[in-house]
């Protein structure tokens, strides 16, 4: 089988949990390529409600066997917060693997997020001041420190002292706070090791030999399309690649493999943090979708900026990352709007422009052109077959379809874990 590849076609927030769990019960691994807990997924599961942000969401089904790889960057702390907190409520995590090459958030890497970010004032990223950026920034600068680095002491405190014979410089120097102790920060990390043993190994490897015996294997990417580090809103990204290329670097696993990607995008739109959004509002609509949509990050608490569904994002997200199949979320929050506007294109500079434009500065001006469709009134949040919306819904999903560039294969209509429309098969 195929590896498949799951990515947010936005800017975050779209539901990917939720799409990942519907596929879980096909599949035989799930694998985390990117980003750290910057970003979370809430999975319903009956009654129950679980909140994910560094933990793959298929920690959450039997039988499958969940993967932090390569491209990640760990906070230990959280990892065992989560482990904990799931074993608590009676979960399996037994089957966790973590890559030896993931590598690892320190507190001085949450310590630079945050003062660097108060220090910007007005020209704030947004970032979620967990340390994301600082360690994805020492692993590029060859200074990082690996998960396999805690099961050599003396590696690792030779690794840590490097790292802070700078950063206590800026740390003091220009920030006027206090020095971090190397001893501390090699102190805690050699804390986890004991518990952390069991779980590492060469999961590149284990993912390879998994697909070359016919398993199925889906890479879940964190954040979105719209926020890659390389393709989305530059300066205003996450520190990483989410888009589907970054599921081969980020694992180890050769790009051949991938056969299938499959997007997951919003029937409206969202973000958190600074940056671009040519479709925000502003007005009564804007709370509507908020209050609605309980628009809120799963992993900050804090309100999301929200705006209509915008068609040039998802053309692009189609074609950066070869999407085949779009999951579209969160249809239901529509109910009850008479006419639904769709942004098709953008006007800059007095000029139609059908696609995302490259110049950043454009972009902050992009002026949405909308086409109203007709919304529809009925409950849909039990419908599970696409034939019994109504028909004004059935047809809003068929021209966002069409616009996008790809099929839209599932379609989510409620919050629970079945609220689901399934038109074409993502497995198989």
């Amino acid at each position: 089988m195929p590896a498949i590849v799951l990515v947010g076609a936005q800017w975050g927030d779209e539901g990917k949990g939720k799409a990942t769990d519907l596929l879980s019960s096909q599949i035989d691994y799930v694998v985390k390529f990117n980003g750290g807990n910057n970003a979370g997924h809430t999975v319903v599961v009956g009654t129950e409600k679980y909140a994910l942000h560094l933990l793959p969401s298929g920690i959450l089904t039997p039988g499958v066997i969940p993967v932090i790889a390569n491209g990640v960057v760990v906070d230990l702390t959280v990892l065992f917060e989560e482990i904990d907190g799931l074993k608590a409520r009676g979960l399996d995590v037994s089957k966790l693997r973590i890559s030896a090459d993931a590598h690892v958030i320190t507190s001085y890497h949450r310590i630079l997020d945050k003062v660097t970010e108060r220090f910007l004032g007005k020209r704030q990223i947004g970032t979620t001041g967990r340390g994301i950026g600082p360690a994805y920034a020492d692993k590029i600068s060859r200074v990082g420190i690996r998960i396999q680095d805690l099961f050599d002491a003396n590696i690792l405190r030779q690794k840590v002292e490097a790292a802070l014979d700078q950063k206590n410089q800026i740390l003091t120097k220009i920030y006027n706070r206090r020095a971090v102790s190397v001893e501390e920060v090699v102190t805690e990390l050699l804390s986890y090791t004991e518990r952390l043993a069991p779980m590492v190994e060469d999961t590149a490897l284990e993912l390879t030999r998994a697909l070359d015996a016919g398993k199925t294997v889906l890479f879940e990417g964190g954040q979105a399309t719209m926020l890659d580090v390389d393709h989305g809103t530059y300066p205003f990204v996450t520190s990483s690649n989410p888009t589907s290329g970054g599921a081969a670097t980020g694992s180890g696993v050769a790009p051949n493999r991938f056969e299938r990607v499959i997007g997951v995008i919003k029937a409206y739109t969202t973000r958190v943090g600074s940056g671009p959004f040519p479709t925000e509002l502003f007005d009564e609509w804007g709370e509507f979708l908020t209050e609605k949509g309980f628009e809120f990050g799963t992993t900050t608490g804090r309100k999301r900026r929200t705006g209509w569904y915008d068609a040039p994002i998802s053309r692009y997200a189609t074609r950066i990352n070869g999407i085949t199949d779009y999951v579209l979320t969160k249809l239901d929050v529509l109910t009850g709007i008479e006419s639904i506007p769709v942004c098709v294109a953008y006007e800059i500079d007095g000029k139609r422009v059908d696609e995302v434009p490259v110049n950043q500065t454009d972009f902050h001006h992009a002026v949405p052109i909308y086409e109203n469709l007709p919304g529809w009134s009925e409950d849909i949040t039990s419908v599970r077959n696409f034939d019994d919306l109504p028909k004004n819904a059935k047809d809003y999903v068929l021209a966002l379809e069409q616009m996008s560039n790809s099929r839209i294969s599932a379609i989510g209509v409620g919050p629970a874990r079945d609220a689901i429309v399934v038109r074409h098969q993502l497995v198989g």
